[in-house]
């Protein structure tokens, strides 16, 4: 059994897992309206990937005999400025994600609780492949700026996600 408060902080990022979920698939429906529906893929992808991350922490817990609390999602923003907007929103919530983990792992070194640590560092590690690719999007459509061909390119590529 995992401490009360590993278990607590560990519920706290279910949720959170669960929040980026429900805000990419709000973004996904926002893009998809403007017909870019690329980008509306590769988030509607992205969100299925972050309710796997939560997924993930709450197997933990069961299989760390430890319980699992599920509380209230909030609701996610709706109203977007364009796509250069949504990108960075992204990326600020990846980085408050990250330091959420950062949190838990930092936690969990307090605690001596080596097992947790060692699996907190998966998701470390995930979020810095995560933050990247989110940079790198928006470097891209920085570049391209207003050209509509870049555009459609890049979310015809983007629409290829597996």
């Amino acid at each position: 059994m995992i401490s009360d408060k590993i278990n607590e902080i560990i519920n706290e990022q279910i949720n959170k897992e669960f929040f980026s979920g429900y805000l990419y698939l709000s973004m996904s429906a926002y893009l998809k309206e403007l017909g870019l529906f690329g980008f509306s893929s590769w988030l509607k992808k992205q969100a299925k990937e972050e309710v796997e991350h939560g997924l993930k922490l709450f197997d933990y817990l069961i299989e760390r005999n430890s319980f699992v609390t599920l509380k209230q999602i909030k609701t996610p923003e709706f109203e977007f400025n364009g796509i250069i907007s949504i990108f960075n929103k992204i990326l600020e919530h990846e980085k408050c994600i990250t330091e959420s983990v950062m949190k838990v792992a930092k936690l969990a070194e307090e605690e001596c609780d080596r097992t947790t640590l060692s699996f907190i560092d998966w998701f470390i590690d995930e979020q810095v492949e995560e933050e990247q690719t989110v940079r790198d999007i928006i470097k891209r459509l920085e570049l391209f700026g207003e050209d509509k061909v870049s555009l459609y390119l890049m979310d015809k590529e983007l629409g290829e996600r597996q």
